[in-house]
C-alpha cells in the first residue's frame, strides 16, 4: 500500500471514530456548526424564550438522539413492546461499559400506549457490548420485516393531530420517503378483525425515484388500502369516483400537507444545512408552499382536518402560509385548537409577529417598505396581517412550534386546519355538465350529471387562488382558465383537456379481474372461499399471457383506480395474495398463497387451513422441512387428513395462558408429501420466532445462536438455514416444494 493511501486509511479511522463517538446519525465532523446569519435572525424574530437562546443553539449543535416506533396497526405491537422492555431494556438498565452506567431507552411521554422510544446511544458504545449490538440487530431485523420504524420524533406528530379513524379517505401530499404515510396506515388498521377498512391513503410525491421508496416503506405494512402515486402536489389533479349511480369528486376526509422546506429545524441530523442556511431559502419556497397548501385545503371535505407542517422554524414557511390560507378563505377555514391533543409533548404557541430578512441583511417588517425591484423575490403574504383585529381573529397562536431544546428533539412547526365550508372561490354551486347526446341506436345517452371540482376554472373568481389577486401567489391547480373563456353556451365547463404528460418509468397496467374470470375456478374450489370474497377487487399487472401475481384492493380504492386511470400516474397500489406455481395444477390449483396478503385473505378462506401451536410454529421456523410427524398431535392429525399444496398455518392465542404470545399468527406454508414447510421471509422468521421466546441472535462471527428458553438446537438450525440458503425442489424427507413461474421462489429464509 502506497504512502498516500495509508494516510487516506488513517484519516478515514480517525472521522469514524468522531462519528461513533457521537449519536446515531452524526457525522460529518470537519462541518462546522456555526452561521452567524441564523444566529442574527432567530435573535432578531424572538420565537425563543428570553433566556434560552443559548441552551437553543447548544442543543442544535447536539447530535439527534435515535427514535423508534412501534408499528401500532399490528396486533403484535403489544407483544412487541413486552419483548422490547423484558428482554432488552430491563438489561441495559443494569448495564455499565467502561465503568459508565448506561442510559436505557425512553419512551417518549407524548406518545400513545408506549409505542414511540428514543435513546442516546452511540454507535461505539454499540460495539463494545454484546447485548447492546443484540439489541441493534433486533431493531434491524425489525425494521426489515415492519414492525418497527426508525423515525423522527417529531415527525411522528402530523399524523397523530389528524385523528384517523378506519373510514377516512387520506391525501398525503408530500409523502417521500414514507414514515408518516406508515403512521396513518396504521391508524386506517386499528382494528385488525377488519381485513379492508372503508378508508384509504393516497400517498403523492413529486420525485418519481423518491416514489419508490416511498413504495417500499409502505409495502412493509402488506395493506390493500393504500396507493403510491406521482405528481406535483401544487397541481395534483381532482379524482373521479362513482357515487349513487353517477359520477362524484373524491373529496378527502384527511390532508397531509407536510411541504418541502428550508429544513433549519433538521440541523441536529443534517448537518450540511449548517454551511448552506440563508434567509433566501424560505424566500423561494414560500411561493410553493402556499400553492400545495391551497391545492390541500381545495380537495379537503367540509367537516375534514388538514393538517400543515414543515421542520422550519421559520415564520415565513410556518405562520405566513397560514395566515394566508385564512385570509383567503373568508371563514371557510378555521385553525383548531391542538393544545390538548398530545399530553406531554412541550410547544410554543404560533407568534402574531414577525419580519422578513434579505440574504444580504436586509429588514423589512411590511409589504410597503419593500422597493419594487424585489417584487419578484418577496410577496406580500409573507407578512403579517396589518389588521390588528383580523390578526386577532386569525388564532395564529393556536399554531404549534416545537424547539429542539424542549424536549431533545428536532425543531418543528404543524398546524391544524377545519374546513368549515367551501373556498370562497368555489363558493357557488357546482355546475353540472351533461353527458353528450351519442348516436347509437338512435337514442340518447342517460343524462349524467358531473360536479365540477373545486378549484376547477369555471368556478374560479378573481382574487381567489385562481388569479393572483393582491400579489397571492398563483395556484397552479387551477390551470383552465383560458379553456373556460371559450366555452360554448351548450355545454357548462371546459372541454377536455390535453392528455397530461407523465415521466419516469413506465409502469405496468392494473388490471382488475372479472367475478367470472378462469382464474377463480380452481381457487373458489381448492381453498373454498367465502361467497361475500370480493372477486372484483382481484388484479393483476398484466394484459396479456399468464398471470403471476394477483393482488387485493379495497372496494373503494377499486373505485378510484377504475375512475382516473388517464388522470393519475399510478406508482404501485395492491397487497400480493397469491402467485403462480408450475406444481401446483397437479393438486389442483394454480396459485399458492403469498404470505405479504394472507392477513388479507385469510378471513375469506374455509379450508386448507391448519391450526398450530407455539411449539409447532417453532418446528416450523427452525426446520428446513419437518417431517409432519415433528408436529403435535392435533396438528399432525389435520396435516395427515390434507392433499398436497398450499396451507395457512393458524395459531389463536389462548388467552388463559399469558406467557404465550396473545397474538394471532398466520403463516403461509407448503404441505408436501410427507413434510410441511413455512414460506416466510427470514424477518418475519426472525420476528415470529422472538415473539415465541426464541431468541434469535448472531454473533459478530454470523455463526452462533443464543436462546433463552432452551431451544438453541432449534434457532442454531433457523441461522444454519439462512446462511446455507438450502431452498432445493425435493429433499430427503420427499417434500414437493412449488417452483414459482417467471422470478424467483419465495424463500422460506431469504
Amino acid at each position: 500500500m502506497g504512502k498516500r493511501s495509508r494516510q487516506r486509511q488513517k484519516n478515514q479511522n480517525a472521522s469514524r471514530d468522531d462519528r461513533d463517538n457521537a449519536g446515531w446519525g452524526a457525522g460529518y465532523a470537519d462541518i462546522i456548526k456555526e452561521n452567524k446569519l441564523f444566529e442574527d435572525y432567530y435573535k432578531e424574530q424572538g420565537l425563543i424564550p428570553e433566556g434560552e437562546f443559548d441552551q437553543f443553539m447548544e442543543a442544535m449543535r447536539e447530535p439527534l438522539p435515535a427514535t423508534i416506533r412501534i408499528t401500532g396497526y399490528k396486533s403484535h405491537a403489544k407483544e412487541i413492546l413486552h419483548c422490547l422492555k423484558e428482554k432488552y431494556f430491563k438489561d441495559i438498565q443494569e448495564l455499565e461499559i467502561d465503568s459508565q452506567k448506561i442510559e436505557a431507552p425512553q419512551p417518549l411521554s407524548w406518545y400513545p400506549d408506549e409505542q414511540a422510544w428514543h435513546t442516546n446511544m452511540s454507535r461505539k458504545l454499540i460495539r463494545k457490548s454484546p447485548l447492546l449490538e443484540k439489541f441493534h440487530q433486533f431493531l434491524v431485523s425489525e425494521t426489515e420485516s415492519g414492525n418497527i420504524s426508525r423515525q423522527e420524533a417529531v415527525s411522528m406528530i402530523p399524523p397523530l393531530l389528524l385523528k384517523i379513524e378506519s373510514h377516512h379517505k387520506i391525501l398525503d401530499m408530500c409523502a417521500a420517503p414514507g414514515s408518516k404515510t406508515a403512521q396513518l396506515i396504521e391508524m386506517l388498521h386499528s382494528d385488525m378483525d377488519v381485513p379492508f377498512p372503508e378508508g384509504f391513503v393516497i400517498a403523492n410525491d413529486v420525485d418519481n425515484k423518491r416514489c419508490y421508496l416511498l413504495v417500499h416503506q409502505a409495502k412493509r405494512l402488506n395493506s390493500p388500502c393504500i396507493m403510491v402515486v406521482n405528481h406535483d402536489a401544487s397541481c395534483i389533479p381532482m379524482l373521479q369516483i362513482d357515487s349513487d349511480g353517477g359520477k362524484d369528486i373524491l373529496f378527502y376526509d384527511r390532508v397531509l400537507c407536510d411541504v418541502p422546506c428550508s429544513g433549519d429545524g433538521t440541523m441536529r441530523k443534517n448537518i450540511d444545512v449548517w454551511k448552506k442556511w440563508t434567509t433566501s431559502n424560505s424566500l423561494h419556497l414560500h411561493g410553493l408552499q402556499l400553492r400545495i397548501a391551497v391545492r390541500g385545503v381545495e380537495q379537503l371535505a367540509v367537516g375534514g382536518r388538514m393538517v400543515y407542517s414543515t421542520c422550519s422554524l421559520n415564520p415565513i414557511e410556518d405562520e405566513a402560509i397560514i395566515a394566508a390560507l385564512l385570509e383567503k378563505s373568508e371563514g371557510a377555514l378555521e385553525l383548531a385548537d391542538a393544545s390538548a391533543d398530545l399530553p406531554g409533548l412541550k410547544w410554543m404557541p404560533g407568534v402574531t409577529s414577525w419580519k422578513l430578512m434579505t440574504k444580504e441583511g436586509q429588514w423589512f417588517s411590511d409589504w410597503s417598505e419593500v422597493p419594487s425591484s424585489r417584487h419578484t423575490q418577496i410577496r406580500p403574504t409573507m407578512f403579517p396581517p396589518k389588521d390588528p383585529e383580523k390578526l386577532a381573529g386569525l388564532h395564529l397562536e393556536r399554531c404549534m412550534r416545537i424547539l429542539p431544546h424542549h424536549q431533545n428533539t428536532g425543531g418543528f412547526f404543524v398546524a391544524v386546519l377545519v374546513k368549515k365550508a367551501p373556498m370562497p372561490w368555489n363558493k357557488r354551486h357546482p355546475k353540472l355538465r351533461k353527458s353528450a347526446p351519442t348516436q347509437t341506436g338512435g337514442s340518447l345517452a342517460a343524462d349524467v350529471p358531473r360536479l365540477l371540482p373545486e378549484g376547477s376554472a369555471e368556478e374560479t373568481e378573481d382574487g381567489g387562488p385562481g388569479g393572483r389577486g393582491d400579489g397571492e401567489t398563483e395556484n397552479a391547480g387551477t390551470p383552465l382558465a383560458q379553456e373556460a373563456a371559450g366555452k360554448q353556451d351548450a355545454v357548462c365547463g371546459p372541454p377536455p383537456s390535453k392528455k397530461q404528460k407523465l415521466f419516469g418509468y413506465k409502469e405496468d397496467p392494473f388490471v382488475f379481474l372479472t367475478e367470472d374470470d378462469p382464474v377463480f375456478t380452481s381457487i373458489q374450489s381448492f381453498y373454498d372461499l367465502s361467497p361475500d370474497f370480493p372477486k372484483r377487487n382481484v388484479l393483476t399487472r398484466t394484459h396479456e399471457g399468464k398471470k403471476r401475481h394477483l393482488y387485493m384492493v379495497s372496494k373503494e380504492l377499486r373505485n378510484v383506480l377504475l375512475n382516473n386511470s388517464e388522470r393519475m400516474k399510478v406508482i404501485n397500489t395492491g397487497v400480493k395474495v397469491w402467485s403462480r406455481n408450475s406444481d401446483g395444477e397437479e393438486f389442483g390449483c394454480a396459485f399458492r398463497l403469498a404470505q405479504e396478503g394472507i392477513y388479507t385473505l385469510q378471513p375469506y378462506i374455509r379450508s386448507r387451513i391448519i391450526r398450530v401451536s407455539v411449539e409447532d410454529i417453532k418446528v416450523l421456523l427452525t426446520q428446513e422441512n419437518p417431517f409432519l410427524s415433528k408436529l403435535e398431535d392435533d396438528a399432525h392429525a389435520q396435516a395427515k387428513q390434507m392433499g398436497m399444496g398450499s396451507i395457512v398455518l393458524k395459531y389463536i392465542p389462548n388467552p388463559n395462558n399469558p406467557s404465550e404470545p396473545q397474538c394471532p399468527i398466520q403463516l403461509c406454508g407448503w404441505r408436501g408429501k410427507t413434510s410441511i414447510r413455512a414460506f416466510v421471509p427470514r424477518n418475519e422468521r426472525f420476528h415470529y420466532l422472538r415473539l415465541l421466546g426464541v431468541e434469535v441472535f448472531r454473533d459478530k462471527q454470523g455463526l452462533g445462536q443464543k436462546s433463552r428458553d432452551g431451544a438453541k438446537e432449534e434457532a442454531a438450525a433457523a441461522t444454519k438455514a439462512e446462511q446455507e440458503g438450502e431452498l432445493e425442489n425435493g429433499d430427503e424427507n420427499g417434500s414437493l416444494e412449488p417452483k414459482i413461474e417467471g422470478g424467483n421462489k419465495e424463500s422460506s429464509i431469504s
